[in-house]
């Protein structure tokens, strides 16, 4: 596989970003195109950027069992919002960055071949996509993400932190059933009757956010909205990270014929 690093600036941001792509190498096409190809975008935490899910995981070697394209970018520690100071970061990841990779690379997947998943943050981005955007796509994951603000304790006891994440989001106290929180996206998708089939989500029970991660199974029981929730020992560490993105391409990818050699 063929691993490209590369910067450039969206309109949508304003601002050099960094992004990460792993595709085949020419000798490993083995006929498929990259236009024909599954692609996932694979969004980074907190504190972290598009590196991170290369240094601390296999996924070359997942991306390489699948046949896949896969998509890292960067956004800092936006949470994956479109910031009040003008710089869009869920707008260019749901809109620019798709483009972006047509015009460039000519990867344009139709619904049934894009997934996205992340951790923590990006476990907050990517069911944000999926759930205000289920026509872009089939499949999405969560591990150890913010899946819910409806629990007093989203508000950190830190100063800093309250203070970035009242510049990100507002007051804090008005998060609970506001744009911002999975379960009004939850709600939203159930009202439109989207197809939400292949949703992941998972935590381990040492994770400070195990219990959203239950509010929010549960709030997905209660929607009828089908969840494939899975719970293991473990805190918020890579190693747990790793086993749940090659667990959920098993999940999403398990209808057969996807699995590509070399």
């Amino acid at each position: 596989m063929a691993i490209i690093r590369m910067d450039h600036i969206p309109e949508s941001v304003k601002m050099n970003l960094p992004l990460n792509l792993i595709v085949p190498d020419p000798g490993e096409m083995k006929g498929v195109p990259l236009a024909e190809r599954k692609v996932l975008y694979l969004l980074h935490g907190l504190s972290d950027d598009a590196s991170a899910w290369g240094r601390f995981t296999k996924i070359e070697l997942y991306a390489r069992k699948y046949g896949l394209v896969v998509v890292m970018p960067s956004v800092g520690r936006s949470f994956y919002t479109d910031q009040a100071n003008g710089q869009h970061y869920f707008t260019y990841l749901v809109e620019e960055l798709p483009r972006y990779l047509e015009e460039v690379f000519g990867i344009k997947p139709a619904r049934e071949n894009t997934l996205i998943a992340g951790l923590s943050m990006g476990g907050y981005g990517a069911m944000k996509a999926a759930l205000l955007h289920p026509e872009h796509y089939f499949a999405a994951g969560s591990f150890s993400g913010l899946l819910s603000l409806s629990i007093v304790n989203f508000a950190p006891a830190d100063d800093s932190m309250r203070v970035e994440f009242e510049y990100l989001f507002g007051n804090l106290e008005d998060l609970p059933g506001s744009s911002q929180d999975p379960m009004t996206w939850l709600r939203a998708a159930a009202a439109k009757h989207a197809d939400l089939s292949r949703l992941y989500a998972s935590c381990g029970r040492q994770d400070d956010l195990y219990p959203v991660n239950l509010m929010f199974r549960d709030e997905c029981e209660k929607l009828a909205i089908p969840l494939h929730f899975h719970e293991t020992g473990g805190g918020h560490q890579w190693s747990l990270w790793d086993r749940e993105i090659a667990s959920f391409l098993a999940f999403a990818l398990k209808s057969g014929g996807n699995e590509v050699d070399g």
